[in-house]
């Protein structure tokens, strides 16, 4: 095999692929892929022989990828879609981002997409997240971060009733609707489908810690270690692809949506987020004397300012917004507070070095790369701005709280984006008027679907 290490603009280094294929000598597909800005993998199923060009020479792909809706159909007005002729972009890998997934036999490879300069391409997401580090590191932060996800464990095949329902455990294959919460015997029941998850995330290179029977029949969460911020964002497309296809192996489907059952608690991804400085020390640590760091106050005082302007990407669904119909864990404000599960940005109870906030509005479908690029623009703006964050939120979870200034349904979330120029700066323009667009036509796809609730509610009534 060669040993030409061409340069490629994503820093990646063809001996990582040497050593992969040395290490899986039988090994003969890898799937490669870039992230749209609904989070959503878009690529192709190549040989074992065709990596070594992907390295050296990159892969074209369409940037008309940036231009759909969640469906793959193309979106005019988002000015992503037969720009410059239609021609394809080169894309090349994200270094440390190849590994093994052994329930498939296949690779899997993260890109991201390059203009001919060498410049990454302004309507991709990673890219997005990628400029508001290198403002950080220029202001003397490295940002930390990690994501939780909440998802639930879903029958493939509806029900007598015409519904989904959770899916029965691997092991037992008894199907349970009780709540279970934090149960480690439903965890047990379904053990067979995680330890597979963890074998996998062990060959992929992402550390998955805690799993919990989560609050939902068939829910549960998976945490992934702290580490800095992009990485971190990485890791959460590899690990959702990566329980979505176990699941499937074990013949249940992996749900992302954030309200697949009405009655149920939604699903989130929190990001837990810090600062450090050069030499690794979080600068969101305690001060001597037990006080909250200022520099993580101001970060949440930006935080704060910016919620309302950023619900789009943060709830980027027509479903989304179911979550936010009840409170119960799902924050629909803009407030913050300490060791509160009702706030929006709250700051866990363990005080010392650790000190960090997490950011608790974004639904597991939101792209990770997008909240966080969006939260750690508005941390920096606030760091910037000296802003106070005001008085932390003391209300229990069922007391009455202040009204917020958050947007109040997706088509209000849509309006406020588009005119936002906080979201614009922090995205960048194309990418903000892409995500823009292709989310009003998915709002003028759905407000003409009829659903089996408003004809039960009102086909033969009214």
């Amino acid at each position: 095999m060669s040993q030409n290490t061409s340069f490629a603009p994503s820093g990646a280094d063809f001996a990582e692929a040497q050593a992969f294929l040395e290490k899986y000598p039988d090994l003969q597909a890898i799937d490669v892929f870039l992230t749209d800005c609904h989070g959503i993998g878009r690529g192709k199923t190549v040989r074992r022989h065709e990596l070594e060009g992907i390295y050296t020479s990159g892969r074209a792909l369409p940037l008309s990828l940036f231009g759909q809706d969640v469906r793959g159909v193309d979106v005019d007005e988002s000015g992503l879609v037969m720009t410059e002729g239609g021609g394809d972009k080169r894309c090349w890998p994200v270094p440390d981002t190849l590994g093994y997934l052994p329930h498939t036999g296949r690779g899997q490879l993260l890109i991201t997409m390059f203009n001919d300069d060498g410049t990454p391409v302004e309507g991709e997401p990673r890219p997005a997240l990628l400029r508001q580090i290198n403002r950080a590191k220029a202001m003397g932060l490295n940002p930390m971060g990690a994501f939780e996800l909440e998802f639930y464990l879903v029958d493939p095949n509806p029900g007598p009733d015409g519904r989904f329902h959770p899916a029965s455990y691997a092991l037992t294959k008894r199907q349970s609707h009780q709540r279970n919460t934090m149960s480690v015997d439903e965890l047990d029941e379904m053990s067979p489908l995680f330890d597979a998850i963890y074998e996998g995330a062990a060959h992929l290179g992402i550390t998955l810690e805690t799993v919990i029977s989560e609050y939902g029949p068939g829910q549960y969460e998976m945490t992934i270690r702290y580490r800095d911020l992009l990485h971190a964002a990485d890791d959460v497309i590899i690990a959702k692809r990566l329980i979505r296809t176990c699941a499937r192996r074990f013949g249940m489907e992996a749900c992302f949506m954030p309200k697949p059952f009405g009655t149920e608690p939604g699903s989130g991804m929190h990001l837990h987020l810090s600062l450090a400085d050069e030499n690794g020390t979080n600068l969101f640590a305690d001060q001597p004397d037990g006080s909250l760091s200022p520099l993580m106050l101001n970060a949440i005082g930006g935080l704060r300012q910016t919620v309302g302007d950023t619900m789009l990407v943060l709830a980027p669904f027509l479903n989304s917004w179911r979550r936010f119909a009840s409170t119960v864990y799902s924050p629909a404000s803009d407030d913050w507070g300490v060791e509160n599960r009702n706030v929006a940005i709250r700051v866990p109870g363990q005080p010392g070095k650790t000190r960090h906030f997490e950011h608790r509005v974004a639904g597991v479908d939101a792209n990770p790369y997008m909240v966080a690029t969006v939260t750690l623009a508005a941390a920096l703006d606030g760091i910037e701005n000296k802003t106070d964050p005001g008085a932390p939120c003391q209300l229990e979870m069922d007391a009455q709280k202040a009204p917020s200034d958050l947007p109040r349904s997706w088509l209000e979330a849509i309006d406020r984006f588009d005119q936002s120029a906080f979201a614009r700066n922090a995205l960048g323009q194309s990418l903000h008027t892409a995500f823009g667009a292709i989310k009003r036509a998915e709002y003028e796809h759905m407000v003409q679907e009829v659903s089996r609730a408003e004809w039960d509610l009102y086909g033969f009534t009214v």
